[in-house]
């Protein structure tokens, strides 16, 4: 058997060591290459984009694909959705492998928001620690607040006016978000509800200084199966 997994996660990682196990499974993990020097997972790895869902299609027949489990990043509507879009024109099965999301606890002051944009708007502070990856950066270009942008690699501009950039990588440990909070005087956080415990510390170290956080939804996911561990794509798969 022959499964792709669409990856950059840590949940893709961990299925692809999982798989490995498997005499009978031959894995190739895709990452998209927005990211200069991605954790790679076990096994065989492919690099950079398919063109779109007509070439991802006729790709997984070529590579003669029995299964598709899409395990990016909660945020990547779009690959998601030419992922789905491609299974079903090659007659493939797809499953989606989606950690849950936040949840709000007790002390916590949270808003919600659809997207960076309305992020940009609904920002109840003046020194903000931006930690929505490097894309979409644009959203706060003219805004006057102070931003600490926190990402992996650099971002291009349009950038905030006034902002100083962190490049760093998780996990985080909740003594360091709250130094990184209080040494930059941080009053608001920004985020997407990306999930997992890679970078739940700074939602933690928020929750112990009082600050708000503003939280970007979730975009829709396609209509297909969904699950949210490891252990289900394995039992889904033949």
């Amino acid at each position: 058997m022959k499964v792709l997994i669409l990856g950059g996660t840590g949940e893709a990682r961990a299925l692809a060591a999982a798989l490995a196990t498997r005499p009978d499974t031959a894995v190739v993990s895709s990452l998209a290459g927005r990211v200069r020097s991605p954790r790679l997972p076990v096994g065989d790895v492919r690099i950079g984009g398919f063109g779109g869902p007509e070439k991802l299609a006729a790709w997984l027949v070529e590579a003669r694909i029995d299964a598709v489990v899409d395990a990016t990043h909660p945020f990547a509507e779009r690959i998601s959705a030419s992922a789905a879009d491609a299974a079903a024109r090659a007659g493939v099965p797809l499953i989606m492998l989606r950690r849950p999301g936040w949840t709000e606890r007790p002390g916590d002051t949270w808003h919600w928001v659809d997207d960076l944009d309305e992020a940009a708007r609904s920002l109840p502070g003046e020194r903000v620690f931006l930690t929505t990856g490097r894309q979409g950066l644009a959203s706060f270009a003219e805004s006057d607040r102070w931003f600490l942008v926190r990402c992996v690699d650099p971002p291009e501009p349009p950038l905030p006016a006034r902002m100083e950039l962190l490049l760093d990588r998780g996990p985080y440990t909740l003594d360091g978000e709250l130094a990184l909070l209080r040494n930059y005087e941080i009053d608001v956080v920004v985020t997407k509800d990306s999930g997992g415990d890679l970078t739940v510390a700074k939602l933690d170290a928020a929750r112990e200084l009082g600050l708000p956080v503003v939280v970007v939804r979730r975009p829709p996911i396609p209509d297909v199966v969904s699950v949210a561990s490891v252990k289900e794509v394995v039992a889904w798969l033949p």
